[in-house]
C-alpha cells in the first residue's frame, strides 16, 4: 500500500509560481509511473502531467507545457517525492491538484490507470 501526501499549494496571484511535492511512502517508489492531475469545481478531474519510473519520460496536458516541469527524486536514501513546479500561473489553473501512482506502464493521463491517490492540495491563482 503506497500513501501519497501532497503539499505547497496555496493562494499565489496571476503569473507566479508554485512547486507542488508529493512524498511516497510504503512502497517501492521507483516502480511506480507518477502523475498530477487536478479538478476544478464543477468539473472533471483532469491529467496534468506525468513522469516514468525513471524519471526519463516525462508527459504534459496541453494546458501547462512550457509553464510546468515535472521531475522525481528517485536516488537512494531520497525522500521520494515528486514534483511539479508551475510557473506563469493563470486563474484557470484554480483547482485541487492531486498526486497520482500507477504501478503498471499503461495510459498515463487516464486517471482510472492509477492504483493510489493523495488527498490533494488547492492551488488558487487570483487574478
Amino acid at each position: 500500500q503506497v500513501q501519497l501526501v501532497e503539499s505547497g499549494g496555496g493562494l499565489v496571484q496571476a503569473g507566479g509560481s508554485l512547486r507542488l511535492s508529493c512524498a511516497a511512502s510504503g512502497g517501492t517508489f521507483s516502480r511506480y509511473h507518477m502523475g498530477w492531475f487536478r479538478q476544478a469545481p464543477g468539473k472533471e478531474r483532469e491529467f496534468v502531467a506525468s513522469v516514468s519510473w525513471s524519471g526519463g519520460r516525462t508527459y504534459y496536458a496541453d494546458f501547462v507545457k512550457g509553464r510546468s516541469t515535472i521531475s522525481r527524486d528517485n536516488a537512494k536514501n531520497a525522500k521520494n517525492t515528486v514534483y511539479l513546479q508551475m510557473n506563469s500561473l493563470k486563474p484557470e489553473d484554480t483547482a485541487v491538484y492531486y498526486c497520482a501512482a500507477m504501478g503498471s506502464s499503461s495510459a498515463y493521463y487516464a486517471g482510472a490507470e492509477y492504483d493510489y491517490w493523495g488527498q490533494g492540495t488547492q492551488v488558487t491563482v487570483s487574478s
